[in-house]
């Protein structure tokens, strides 16, 4: 058990460099908002949400929308529950305790890591628990490290530090890409997403987006079929 979760540890250490890169910008953010050094650690620990960590500090202006961020947060947070159905095969025959000690630490990078090894058959609930105890480790040395450099980093744009969560989610995708079979859903995702950015306020639109290129194999499961035998042949 320890040699897989060192193996996912060590799997996730190449996006846990940009990771803490990020993670400082939020940090960066978050001491210009006078959120407190022990108050992000603690939003660490229990949300461990990049995108919501990020949409709860741009809404931290006192007196502070309590409900307005709850569902904020819950809205970007949904696509967890996508993520955890991807889970499942990993998940079967675990207990539900296992179950919800693993999801906490399931991020985007890791799961994408897990994904990756899951389809070379060598990945477990351990591999991504491993995987998620390096992204926590690297989001909160980042986070903390920038919260400490707030007071001299005035502008993170300046240093195009903004653009590292852009490129690390990129990075990512490149991973998951399995060539045409992707297609479809992929652009029906990116296509939502960007309409319904524009239509809807929030971000519910990264909800929508991520439900509609997971219906895509749903409503058209031959075509999907007959491309991924084309890809395998």
């Amino acid at each position: 058990m320890l040699g897989v979760v060192r193996m996912g540890f060590v799997a996730n250490l190449p996006v846990a460099v940009s990771v803490a890169a990020y993670g400082s910008i939020l940090g960066v953010l978050a001491a210009q908002k006078q959120i407190t050094w022990h108050l992000l650690l603690t939003m660490n620990l229990s949300i461990f949400a990049g995108a919501a960590q990020f949409v709860m500090v741009d809404m931290w202006i006192p007196p502070l929308r309590i409900v307005e961020i709850t569902l904020a947060v819950l809205a970007i947070n949904l696509r967890y529950v996508l993520i955890g159905a991807s889970l499942q095969p990993l998940f079967q025959g675990k207990s539900l305790l296992h179950k919800l000690l693993m999801m906490h630490l399931v991020a985007d990078e890791n799961w994408a890591v897990t994904m990756a090894a899951y389809r070379k058959g060598t990945a477990s609930t351990y591999f991504l628990f491993g995987g998620g105890m390096c992204i926590l480790l690297a989001w909160c040395l980042g986070t903390l490290t920038g919260h400490t450099l707030g007071a001299v980093v005035q502008n993170p744009e300046g240093y195009a530090l903004d653009f590292v969560f852009v490129a690390v989610f990129t990075a990512l995708l490149m991973t998951l890409w399995r060539g045409k079979p992707d297609l479809a859903p992929w652009l029906v995702a990116a296509v939502s997403a960007v309409l319904f950015q524009q239509m809807l306020p929030g971000k519910w639109y990264i909800v929508i987006g991520g439900i509609s290129g997971a219906l895509v194999p749903v409503f058209y499961p031959s075509t999907s079929e007959s491309d991924s035998g084309e890809t395998s042949s």
